[in-house]
């Protein structure tokens, strides 16, 4: 069974985090003034909903490789919904606008890629996740 591992650790000097995996990497903060942060990256909410967009436009590209046509443009917003304390993702809204370069319906498209997202279909099933303390400090 694949796995995908990346790592974390916080940026000397601030309380921010940056999370690489190969040779990509992202810094995770909170928005300045809040519990320490600076605002030098993604909090938790935009970092899921830029994994539930990013997830989505990267299958949506294998999908049109797959099938042998070509998308001439794509561009997705998502809005997350979140609700109490601490806030928990309760809701996410994805647009997509998409093109394709023979001027065809995108949305069969669109549809299979909704259908096979990692993040997107992951979500809805849920995933246990679990926390355990390195050993060694």
């Amino acid at each position: 069974m694949p796995v995908v591992s990346i790592s974390l650790m916080n940026v000397p000097g601030t309380e921010a985090a940056v999370g690489w995996a190969g040779t990509h990497c992202i810094i995770a903060d909170r928005p300045e003034g809040k519990a320490g942060g600076m605002g030098l990256g993604f909090n938790g909410a935009q970092l899921l909903a830029l994994a539930i967009g990013g997830c989505f436009c990267n299958d949506l590209r294998y999908i049109a490789h797959r099938r042998g046509v070509s998308v001439a443009s794509l561009a997705v917003k998502v809005h997350l919904t979140m609700e109490g304390d601490p806030p928990i993702a309760t809701g996410a809204e994805m647009v997509v606008q998409c093109a394709m370069d023979d001027g065809s319906d995108p949305q069969p498209l669109i549809d299979e890629a909704r259908n096979s997202s990692m993040v997107g279909c992951s979500l809805q099933r849920g995933i246990p996740v679990s926390i355990s303390a390195a050993q060694g400090g």
